[in-house]
């Protein structure tokens, strides 16, 4: 593609993605979706999602912990007094429905990053575009069956949960002004063969102790806010001081309102669960078994709570915070090269830290041409079975500015 007349290019791209009006190909005033693919075999697909169901058995082990745990390690792990009472609240039999592992394959094989329980994005993407993409350039989608898969899941939820009400009211919900949160919600919607709407959050009313309304006054069974994230909710207050997002777990936590993913979802959230996971590894508690241990040596990274062991051993690190999202506030200390991301919004936060292990680079076709980037494998988990995957391809830190990047199968390597 080195060679590839520029100006066609970027046509081709625009004609191609114009297939697609509910998607976001660009972010922005700037592109997103790229129209070239990362190969993959069979066998490295295979590998990517059984690491992803056995890192997801790590994280339900965790969870099942972590609710016999005192209050105090809650506050470690960066979690606040508000939102504690909620943390233990558990609805379905799965810690979430929606979860993505984010995986990288670095000079020590693959290695687990972190984990978005809450609210993951990168799901239209990878479960429904990539399909299109891998078409064009007439190569194998390792995501056929996915979307199947994640409709079938979202289906059996709610359906099971909306057993016994004779007209259930179910409500998809995002920032309506947010192209992305707006456009992901309104594809998991259409993944649900029932009856729903897609309203607003800002057109959402609550009323505290009773119930969650939409606009016309109609009572909400089931809220689906897939895009946004619990640490948010319980930021939220009315004109009058209310504590809106608070009340609103308030009415899950009374059964007056079912919400997807669950608020069970959030235990996981912070990254700092992963340094109690590593913590448990080094002591070779009996939490884990055998195999178990061996599956968080071999793909999680060193992670704590203080920086002092890769001080002590002279270990390039990351720091990060509990809650970030989109690359903000990360810190990579590796001697002379130390670097951080341009915003710096989540400081105030419990920060993790995490063995540094760089991200490979790959040359991709971009609208500015080829370019050599960083890329990230997300590996979806649907309930606790794989589901889709994708790259997003970018700087050293993966953020807010990084790149859609498809996925394709290739022949098997000899």
């Amino acid at each position: 593609m080195e060679n590839v007349n520029l100006h066609d290019f970027q046509q081709k791209r625009k004609e191609v993605y114009k297939r697609l009006p509910d998607f976001w190909a660009d972010l922005q005033d700037s592109y997103y979706a790229l129209l070239d693919y990362y190969p993959f075999t069979k066998s490295e697909v295979d590998e990517i999602h059984s690491i992803t169901e056995q890192i997801g058995k790590i994280y339900d082990k965790t969870a099942r912990l972590m609710r016999q745990l005192p209050d105090d390690i809650f506050y470690m792990l960066g979690y606040s007094k508000e939102i504690l009472p909620f943390l233990r609240h558990k609805t379905i039999e799965s810690e979430g429905i929606i979860r993505r592992i984010d995986l990288a394959f670095t000079k020590d094989g693959w290695k687990h990053y972190e984990c978005n329980s809450d609210t993951p994005t990168f799901i239209m993407e990878t479960h429904h575009v990539n399909g299109y993409i891998t078409d064009y350039f007439n190569v194998k989608n390792p995501n056929a069956e996915s979307e199947m898969k994640l409709s079938n899941v979202i289906n059996h939820v709610i359906n099971k949960s909306i057993k016994g009400l004779d007209e259930p009211m179910i409500v998809f919900t995002a920032h309506g002004d947010h192209e992305e949160d707006w456009k992901t919600v309104k594809y998991i919607q259409s993944l649900y063969k029932g009856k729903s709407q897609l309203i607003s959050l800002v057109d959402l009313q609550i009323i505290e102790n009773d119930g969650l309304y939409t606009p016309q006054g109609e009572r909400i069974h089931i809220l689906y806010r897939q895009t946004y994230p619990i640490e948010y909710l319980e930021l939220d207050q009315s004109s009058d001081g209310t504590k809106i997002g608070l009340a609103l777990l308030q009415l899950v936590i009374d059964g007056k309102l079912i919400m997807f993913n669950p608020i069970s979802s959030f235990l996981l959230q912070s990254k700092a669960v992963q340094a109690l996971i590593w913590n448990l590894h080094i002591e070779q508690s009996d939490v884990f078994t055998v195999e178990e241990h061996e599956v968080i040596s071999n793909y999680f990274l060193p992670t704590f709570l203080e920086p002092d062991y890769f001080i002590e051993h002279k270990l390039p690190y990351v720091e990060k915070p509990a809650f970030g999202r989109e690359g903000d506030s990360i810190k990579i200390y590796d001697g002379e090269h130390s670097q951080q991301s341009n915003q710096n919004n989540y400081s105030n936060q419990v920060m993790v830290y995490q063995q540094y292990s760089p991200l490979p680079k790959r040359k991709v076709m971009t609208p500015e041409g080829v370019l050599n980037l960083h890329v990230l494998v997300g590996s979806f988990l649907i309930k606790e079975e794989y589901g889709a995957i994708g790259v997003r391809a970018g700087n050293i830190i993966t953020g807010n500015e990084s790149c859609f990047l498809p996925v394709g199968i290739v022949e098997e390597e000899i």
